[in-house]
């Protein structure tokens, strides 16, 4: 009994330390994200639905939980964001080619119609961010219209 009572004496002193480090936090400006709404274009509805639900781990700019301050959940959080950015970040958007954003933009869709996006750990304590058929639907039709725009302005002149 007594190396379990030791155990968890050193285990409690390791969550203690750890409280006094921490990843980086990722946060960045809103305005990384006017290149990709520029372009794209979203409606109200859309932004405000893309806002609630996607740009916390695919942008620069993550709102963070007050729970997000206790170790170790701070790095697990951290490397949510991290892969999420990986797979697609709003803020880098003026970066990617437009075949690169073509095909970011029907992964979007792909992912949200599946029910991957967003994740579901994300929406245990984000409420807002579960999508309604109606919001799915709006951003699927919201994506069709970006990727036409898009095919548009890669078209050659004649």
């Amino acid at each position: 009994m007594k190396i379990l009572k030791k155990i968890a004496v050193l285990a409690l002193i390791v969550l203690i330390i750890l409280q006094f480090f921490g990843p980086e936090k990722n946060e960045g400006d809103v305005a990384d994200l006017q290149a990709f709404l520029t372009e794209t274009n979203p409606p109200a509805s859309v932004q405000a639905s893309l806002k609630a639900a996607c740009y916390d781990c695919h942008s620069s700019n993550t709102r963070y939980p007050w729970y997000s301050n206790i170790e170790p959940i701070s790095y697990w959080m951290a490397g949510h964001v991290k892969h999420g950015k990986e797979e697609l970040n709003f803020s880098e958007w003026s970066t990617y080619s437009v075949k690169r954003k073509d095909h970011k933009l029907e992964e979007v869709i792909e992912e949200i119609e599946e029910g991957h996006m967003p994740i579901s750990s994300y929406t245990w304590t984000h409420g807002d961010a579960k999508l309604t058929e109606t919001q799915i639907k709006e951003i699927a039709d919201w994506v069709k219209d970006a990727r036409a725009m898009l095919a548009v302005g890669q078209e050659k002149p004649q």
